[in-house]
């Protein structure tokens, strides 16, 4: 299916964000009539959005949506993608996490009602925790410790899908849940903590390789472009129920770090570290509801996503790199 968004008004929150930045983009090829992008630059930059500037149907609100969301005019959806999602970022700000994750949704939730707008929620394949199911599928309650130390993130997002699914059924809003699974590519902050940043700035400052565990964790890795395309196809759709979205190609931590190393032509070594409590072990996408609901799969390959990725952040590196 293809998404049109002819003559719409869209609010994203943390528009300013890696995911957000590329979504605002999205939106205007696809039509839109207006995007107003809502950040507090917590762990977004404005530099993300210097490509969108001169569109004078473009606007930037820096704003705490938990502090409240206001926008002026008609609105026809509203994208709630506003969250640190890197676990240096809300081991460091975890009040900050929660709060988005709650009050901030609820704000966005407020907004949508409020304009009758089609809302979608960004969650995250975290909800699964450590998976006893592999694939994971939607219809899968998840393996996850309330308590831990990535527990602020985790019942962050399983509280937004709760209460999003609450207002749809209180108030009939339109409403969509999309749960992304890792994603990369331009836009990622260097320092962010992730896997893919982590590995490209070790190869690049000709450190070793940081393998935690024993590296035979897995992990599926699905590129920017591909992500964004399952979000608009999502939010024009007419299905509420939560959609995996991530490239099911799984592999080792340690196939990972090799194809990084063979991607930037680097022999530098690997440094096991202990695994961190509450790492999953697995992390696999069951995208066979995106497939038939949305006529999505990804189709940028690990090899030109990473070639992409990795000139950026040796731009970034020189101090070139454009967004």
């Amino acid at each position: 299916m293809a998404a049109t968004f002819d003559g719409k008004r869209a609010v994203v929150t943390g528009g300013a964000g890696f995911l957000g930045s590329h979504l605002c983009e999205r939106l205007f090829s696809l039509g839109a009539r207006e995007v107003v992008a809502v950040d507090n630059l917590i762990t977004g930059h404005e530099r993300n959005l210097s490509g969108l500037r001169q569109n004078p149907a473009f606007r930037f609100v820096q704003q705490d949506i938990t502090e409240g969301l206001r926008v002026k005019g008609p609105v026809d959806y509203v994208f709630n993608l506003a969250s640190p999602a890197s676990p240096i970022d809300y081991a460091q700000i975890p009040l900050e996490t929660l709060r988005v994750g709650s009050l901030g949704t609820q704000n966005a939730l407020e907004l949508a009602k409020g304009k009758r707008a089609v809302f979608l929620q960004a969650s995250t394949s975290e909800i699964y925790g450590d998976p006893l199911e592999h694939p994971q599928r939607e219809d899968y309650h998840g393996n996850v410790d309330p308590t831990g130390p990535r527990a602020v993130y985790d019942e962050a997002k399983r509280y937004g899908e709760a209460i999003v699914s609450a207002y749809r059924r209180l108030y009939r809003l339109e409403t969509r849940i999309v749960r992304i699974f890792n994603t990369y590519g331009p836009r990622m902050r260097l320092e962010d903590g992730r896997v893919v940043p982590a590995f490209v700035a070790q190869v690049l400052s000709g450190e070793p390789l940081t393998i935690f565990g024993d590296g035979k964790q897995t992990r599926s890795f699905c590129y920017v472009s591909d992500l964004i395309d399952g979000i608009v196809r999502l939010a024009a759709s007419q299905v509420r129920d939560p959609v995996n979205i991530g490239n099911p190609r799984e592999m080792t931590i340690l196939q990972f770090a090799d194809a990084v190393r063979d991607a930037m032509g680097s022999k530098v070594p690997h440094e096991f570290r202990p695994l961190p409590q509450g790492d999953p072990k697995m992390r696999q996408p069951d995208i066979t509801r995106a497939r038939t609901l949305l006529g999505w799969e990804p189709k940028v390959s690990l090899e030109e996503g990473l070639a992409e990725t990795i000139r950026y952040f040796r731009g970034i590196a020189r101090g070139t790199s454009a967004p």
